[in-house]
């Protein structure tokens, strides 16, 4: 039976983030799966995976905390970091537990044999509404530029879409992620000439809430990294998701702070 204490020291800060008294009970409600290898969190769009000098919270150092306070942990809380999610984008995260799990999830991602599936708002109407993208990309300041694919100077990119639904010159997209390259889905989408609604980094004329924008890794399936078996974490849907449109738009410049857990 799992302890349920949710007591916290006034003096523990994460970031520059301050846990309160009903801090493990809020955080378990972005937990998608756990058990003694892995921990699948929903991330809020807004939120950093990992810390970084401006001393914001993030999502690791959070989970940390929520694993050391729900089972009473003394010392330091051991939980490994595979893969990222931008922070402007929601989605699945997948964290191991164990050294094993680690190890054996870096494997899976560098094998390709994990399933990223996201959701995209993207702007106007994408020809032909099924494809394929392949291209280099290499980082220039803090964007991602898309090459040649036959470039050998960047890092090769490759990546599948398919048109959900098309409304008011905007587009829903289902991509998958064949390569998990750092901003590979918002500078393949604007160099094809469809940014992501709200990634004016990108290209986009409208800006959402909080520096978010409108991008969900959706669905994230890997092989259990001890048992024989295949496991699927489905991200919710924010509340402010801009679909369709014409229920969104008129709120675009008046969006609020999204909520660290929901």
């Amino acid at each position: 039976m799992h302890n349920k204490n949710n007591s916290t020291r006034d003096d523990v800060r994460i970031g520059n983030f301050t846990p309160g008294p009903s801090f493990v009970e809020e955080f378990s409600s972005n937990v998608l799966y756990e058990d003694n290898h892995l921990l699948g969190l929903y991330k809020p769009a807004g939120l950093l995976v990992q810390g970084d000098h401006t001393g914001r919270p993030s999502l690791l150092d959070m989970a940390k905390h929520w694993l050391k306070l729900k089972y009473q942990k003394p010392g330091n809380v051991f939980l490994g970091m595979v893969h990222r999610v931008d922070c402007p984008v929601g989605g699945v995260v997948m964290f191991a537990r164990t050294s094993k799990a680690a190890a054996r999830l870096s494997a899976q991602i560098r094998n390709r044999t994990i399933t990223k599936i996201y959701q995209a708002v993207v702007h106007g109407r994408i020809d032909p509404p099924l494809g394929v993208l392949k291209a280099s990309l290499v980082r220039k300041g803090r964007k991602t530029i898309v090459e040649d694919p036959y470039d050998r100077t960047g890092q090769y990119a490759h990546l599948s879409y398919r048109t959900v639904e098309t409304r008011k010159n905007f587009s829903l997209l289902e991509i998958r992620l064949v390569t998990g390259r750092r901003h590979q889905i918002r500078a393949q989408l604007a160099a094809k000439g469809h940014p992501i609604l709200g990634d004016t980094r990108y290209g986009s004329q409208f800006r959402l809430g909080s520096h978010t924008i409108a991008l969900l890794g959706k669905i994230f399936t890997c092989q259990h990294p001890t048992k024989s078996i295949s496991i699927t974490l489905e991200a919710p849907l924010p509340h402010d998701w801009p679909w369709p449109p014409e229920n969104s738009l008129n709120l675009l410049f008046e969006k609020q702070t999204p909520k660290v857990f929901i």
